[in-house]
């Protein structure tokens, strides 16, 4: 039967109220932060841990033993209880496990940016070829509108006689695409 050993430690980090979720599970220790905002009442965390439980996000297991079950006194336990709440911070392995769940958040971010940046780039070279072929396309219409003009105009000379087209060669008047 697997063991379930739980502990939510609520405390002040400038400017929010933060609770620190750890739990020991599986033979695996896991963390979870809850910004709260305002400062909780205990009916307002147990509220919220009733009906967000399912949202909460863990950090990876961190293999850890479970501690180990002893009866304490209850004034003994009492006095523990009272040392954890004044202690300051959060213990070593919760700030591991935060760290490494910040750790794959960034990576993934890292990702998605990477793969929205390449889809960027990519668009840009087809809307850039897109722009090549065009200006090719206009380039070659407007080639092909001058030789029609200079076919028209060689036609136009011909029809008015073959000396008048003689004295443009020996005066070098024919466009030199026509030349052979």
């Amino acid at each position: 039967m697997d063991k379930c050993c739980a502990r939510l430690t609520v405390c002040f980090e400038n400017p929010f109220w933060v609770g620190i979720y750890e739990r020991t599970w599986k033979g695996g220790y896991e963390v979870c932060k809850i910004t709260f905002g305002a400062e909780p009442a205990d009916c307002e965390v147990y509220e919220f841990l009733l009906k967000s439980w399912s949202r909460l996000t863990f950090s990876p297991s961190i293999p850890g033993a479970m501690p180990p079950e002893r009866r304490m006194n209850p004034k003994r336990m009492q006095r523990a209880i009272h040392t954890q709440t004044r202690q300051q911070g959060i213990g070593t392995k919760a700030q591991q496990a935060l760290k490494l769940q910040q750790e794959q958040g960034k990576q993934a971010r890292k990702a998605a940016s990477k793969e929205q940046r390449e889809q960027e780039e990519a668009r840009r070279a087809a809307q850039k070829t897109a722009e090549e072929l065009k200006a090719q396309t206009r380039n070659e219409q407007i080639k092909s509108a001058q030789l029609s003009e200079e076919r028209d105009f060689l036609q136009n000379q011909v029809k008015g006689g073959k000396s008048k087209i003689s004295r443009m060669w020996r005066r070098k008047e024919v466009p030199s695409s026509m030349e052979m």
